[in-house]
């Protein structure tokens, strides 16, 4: 009788070895566990309490406000939102405003046509399946016509107290220029903050990033004389190294209608 060589298959690969994979393309921060934690502890001092920009009055003020400020200014927002709110600030109410009188109302926000079918779709929505009011889980916010997962984010810290990562335009770029959470894309960039950013620091992250991107670390020429974590900073586009004065700021004033 013959020997039979038989020809075995490579079989599906091993789970160890897809998951190595998948650790050597995930990007890095820079930074050592004590250079963020230091980095965290600074913007804790600069601003003990740092808050959104946002005006609302409730979570579903909250929420719209979020939801128009795709593309648009928070001083935008908040210019057409406050004669907004002060005669809806519910879902019945926003409905019974109607679509017409709401586009009215935003009319000098980006987008305003496609924003307002979006503010009375998710309205409706409220009402019909969660009783008026807004969900505090990601999965049923994003469920929500004209949510996403940047907005539920928000809304889920701001409103519901949860230690959430929104990825915005400033976080984006800010955890891309000063390599501490790199990423190619919004979720990316969130999961790598997640997993970076120290448990005591996680509530507040989401406004330090944001208002260091807004004002310090801004979009055209970072101001690196101003910042207080230049010396740790790792930006290639970093161009001084002495950190600013750590000092606290005055508390936040919302930005007032010009």
């Amino acid at each position: 009788m013959k020997n039979v060589k038989r020809k075995l298959s490579p079989g599906p690969a091993k789970p160890r070895a897809a998951t190595a994979a998948r650790r050597s393309t995930r990007q890095r921060s820079v930074y050592s566990k004590a250079e963020i934690e230091e980095i965290f502890r600074r913007f804790s001092v600069q601003r003990p309490e740092p808050k959104g920009e946002l005006e609302h009055v409730n979570a579903f003020t909250l929420l719209v406000a979020v939801a128009l400020s795709a593309q648009a200014t928070d001083a935008g927002v908040n210019r057409a939102t406050r004669p907004l709110f002060a005669v809806a600030d519910t879902p019945e109410k926003m409905l019974a405003l109607g679509e017409e009188k709401l586009r009215d109302h935003i009319k000098t926000i980006g987008l305003y046509r496609n924003k307002a079918k979006n503010v009375i779709a998710l309205s409706q929505k409220l009402i019909a399946d969660f009783g008026g009011e807004v969900p505090k889980t990601r999965e049923e916010l994003m469920t929500l016509p004209g949510v996403g997962r940047k907005t539920a984010n928000v809304v889920l810290q701001m409103a519901f107290g949860q230690s959430t990562i929104a990825v915005d335009t400033h976080l984006f770029r800010i955890a891309n220029r000063i390599r501490l959470a790199p990423g190619k894309t919004p979720d990316e960039v969130e999961a790598n903050l997640m997993r970076a950013i120290p448990a005591t620091y996680l509530y507040h992250a989401h406004h330090w990033l944001i208002l260091h991107g807004r004002y310090v670390c801004k979009a055209r020429r970072p101001e690196c004389e101003r910042c207080i974590i230049a010396d740790l900073c790792k930006s290639p586009e970093k161009s001084c190294d002495i950190p600013a004065p750590l000092i606290e700021l005055p508390p936040q004033i919302l930005p007032v209608a010009g």
